[in-house]
């Protein structure tokens, strides 16, 4: 999603909030808190989806990486050292 349209929907979902808590509670304090703490919670979720996102693209690219190889992950060995080759 992004961050324009989650801007846009966190907008909409807090104003729909505070109209829910200003109906249910008629106190200005308690539409500031529990609006405040909604955006907090929202915002989190977010950064949890990305970093997953980020995560999730990084396992698939890993899976590509081993079905193009055959199976085979190479890695490039330096040669053994001996201490009596100098």
């Amino acid at each position: 999603m992004p961050l324009r349209m989650f801007c846009i929907a966190l907008a909409v979902v807090l104003s729909i909030n505070a109209l829910i808590f200003y109906l249910l509670s008629d106190s200005i304090r308690t539409i500031i808190v529990k609006t405040f703490a909604s955006s907090l919670i929202a915002q989190v979720g977010y950064f949890a989806s990305v970093l997953f996102l980020i995560w999730w693209s990084g396992q698939r690219a890993t899976q590509k990486a081993k079905h193009s190889d055959g199976g085979k992950v190479s890695r490039r060995q330096s040669p053994p050292c001996r201490e009596d080759d100098k």
